[in-house]
């Protein structure tokens, strides 16, 4: 049985080595020159997972970066098995004379993150069907319940969650993003929305979420792992 780590387990097991902590996963982005580099480096992070590699890592490759994710594809969640290969990808990379990196402060379009959709809804239950089979998603893996996420099995489009409502409110957006970015990253996001012409309507609930909107009120929250345990 495969430990699961807590939020903050995880954060703390991998900042040290250019990772971060993501919705249940760690990620993290190399910077290459071309397509066939970078394919060189997935391949190296696949030799370093050896017979883990299917069941934990994710890859992402284009011709100026490759993103590395790590989760347990058993559980859905971050296992200290994850963070053992994390690990042991940064060293292989590091041998190549390359760097895992979030990309805070490299002048890199911008850091590693995920896209949530969230949906306002009076009966999740009756809309949840229904979003799982015009996208072709499905459930994470142990989660089906009404509040658990719909996932991309692929592995390619946003997560799609539903947000309980208690009473209608047709003035208001039913549909907003969620942008789940590093901790380290969360203020300098949210600071350049501000200066894009954006305000910020609330950050009670920071440094978990602060929700902000655009000049006619559409809101996207930017979200952290932090403040989620208790």
């Amino acid at each position: 049985m495969e430990h699961i780590l807590s939020r903050r387990e995880a954060s703390e097991a991998v900042h040290d080595c250019g990772w971060r902590f993501l919705l249940g996963t760690l990620r993290t982005s190399v910077s290459v020159r071309s397509l066939a580099q970078a394919v060189r480096v997935a391949a190296d992070a696949v030799a370093a997972c050896g017979s883990d590699a299917d069941r934990h890592l994710l890859v992402d490759a284009r011709p100026d970066r490759v993103v590395f994710t790590l989760q347990s594809s058993v559980h859905a969640a971050v296992t200290a098995k994850d963070v053992e290969l994390a690990r042991r990808i940064s060293l292989a990379v590091d041998r190549t004379g390359l760097l895992t990196a979030p990309e805070i402060g490299t002048g890199a379009p911008r850091s590693v993150q995920l896209l949530e959709i969230a949906i306002d809804a009076l009966d999740i239950a009756a809309v949840r069907p229904f979003w799982r089979a015009v996208l072709g998603y499905a459930g994470e893996a142990g989660a089906e319940g009404v509040e658990d996420p719909l996932v991309d099995p692929v592995g390619q489009g946003p997560a799609v969650w539903f947000q309980q409502m208690d009473r209608a409110r047709p003035q208001r957006n039913r549909i907003h993003f969620d942008v789940c970015v590093p901790h380290d990253e969360a203020p300098r996001r949210i600071d350049a929305a501000l200066a894009a012409g954006g305000r910020l309507v609330s950050a009670t609930r920071a440094p978990a979420f602060w929700v902000l909107a655009d000049v006619e009120g559409n809101e996207a929250c930017v979200t952290t792992w932090q403040g989620r345990d208790g």
